[in-house]
């Protein structure tokens, strides 16, 4: 509809019916589309929390007229006729695909969203380290009371894989260890204090990175002597400014020894296993994982069931056993960002696990016939008769499949609320 032509309508006065045009970008708002018809008052909520005064809408494409301003102030009940009972089975299947597409969508805003806010949040508390240290702390408590907040209860949390795009690359290590952190500490069983102290020791276990060059803040197999030296000062360094923060001794300890090593092979102390706090153990663990999905040299990344294959086969001495083995289960045998081959012989990407149900992953499947940006999302706990057959490299997918699937070349991961968690032992 040409601007020209365009017509505009109060937010209070939506209905269901109404053909509507969101000027917004793709990322400002949680629907599949930017027009659409209006299908269900939940859309209607959804746009009303959008911030917009009043939008476009297309007359000759709806099936209603605005409300009036009267019925604005007392709006009617939903429309019987616009019901799924009144739908044929095409419209209503289309309908709830459409539905499903918008939760789906919704879902990914909200995680994304937060995971930004998050990485605004840690910046500032790097830039603020130095300079004003209990302003720098309280702002890392305020993120991790919120992610605690969120995580605590009966519900299920479920391991949400973001788009690439998604944050700033200074800020991605910090975050997906502090996720996966507390995600493992919950699994655990870790009480609420607990899980604030791992919180604080996940977010800040490398802030003394701030006090080194650049060209050493990541480890190198080809650092010298000298080098490698001055990139374990971190764990000093990051010592002496959490203490000028105010950290807990919980918190500090997580610092002190999130390189530590199970066999005694890890730094600064040596240290083994009965020597290193729960906290450090499953930051150390989280911390590995996350440098093999997202080395500084994107070259080397491994697969994330690559990487927990790694873990378990070759590197199991360096982390506690019972701690590594809860992280495979709650990560699943493939964790989100896998490729994978089905038994009916598609691909697909995982895309989210649910802690408790690690076998049953949320997957994006391959379809020549369905668009990208309207591929659903399937849970194979609903789907019987489809599993996984292996997983594969990414270089491994033919063309078509890899643009279709777009797997990540780095892994993202926030964590989104799932339903309520089930009576008795999960599957």
């Amino acid at each position: 509809m040409p601007d020209s032509e365009a017509q505009f309508v109060d937010i209070a006065r939506l209905r269901i019916g109404l053909y509507i045009h969101l000027d917004l970008g793709w990322m400002a708002h949680p629907f599949s589309l930017n027009s659409f018809k209006i299908r269900t008052d939940e859309q209607i909520e959804i746009i009303r929390n959008l911030g917009l005064e009043r939008i476009r809408y297309d007359p000759a494409r709806s099936d209603a007229a605005p409300l009036t301003a009267a019925e604005s102030e007392n709006p009617p009940p939903p429309s019987a006729a616009l019901t799924p009972a009144a739908e044929s089975p095409e419209i209503q299947a289309k309908r709830a695909r459409r539905e499903r597409l918008d939760q789906q969508r919704a879902s990914l805003a909200a995680c994304e969203r937060q995971f930004g806010e998050a990485g605004k949040q840690f910046k500032q508390i790097s830039k603020q380290a130095n300079t004003s240290p209990e302003q720098a702390r309280q702002l890392s408590e305020q993120m991790i009371g919120s992610f605690v907040d969120d995580l605590t209860g009966d519900q299920e949390a479920a391991i949400r894989l973001l788009s690439e795009k998604t944050g700033e690359e200074g800020t991605l290590h910090a975050l997906n260890v502090t996720i996966l952190s507390l995600l493992l500490g919950k699994a655990c069983g870790l009480e609420r204090q607990a899980m604030t102290d791992l919180g604080m020791g996940a977010l800040l276990h490398d802030i003394g990175k701030i006090e080194l060059p650049d060209r050493v803040r990541h480890l190198d197999d080809h650092f010298n002597h000298a080098e490698r030296e001055l990139y374990q000062t971190h764990v000093s360094q990051g010592i002496a400014l959490g203490r000028r923060m105010g950290l807990s001794a919980p918190a500090l300890l997580t610092l002190a020894q999130h390189h530590e090593h199970a066999d005694g092979s890890g730094f600064p102390q040596r240290a083994k296993n009965e020597k290193i706090s729960p906290a450090a153990r499953i930051v150390a663990l989280v911390n590995r994982y996350d440098n093999l999905c997202n080395p500084a040299n994107p070259a080397q990344a491994l697969t994330p069931h690559e990487v927990l294959r790694s873990l378990f086969a070759q590197q199991r001495n360096h982390f506690d056993a019972t701690i590594l083995n809860s992280f495979i289960r709650m990560m699943g045998v493939y964790p989100p960002g896998s490729v994978v081959q089905l038994e009916d012989e598609r691909y697909a990407l995982v895309v989210s696990v649910n802690a408790a149900r690690p076998l049953k992953p949320h997957i994006v499947v391959h379809d020549r016939d369905v668009p990208r940006e309207d591929c659903i999302v399937l849970d194979l706990e609903n789907e019987p008769d489809l599993s996984i057959k292996r997983s594969l490299k990414p270089t491994q997918l033919p063309r078509p499949v890899f643009d279709y699937l777009s797997p990540r070349k780095r892994m993202c991961y926030f964590f989104e609320r799932g339903r309520e968690a089930a009576s008795g032992t999960p599957p």
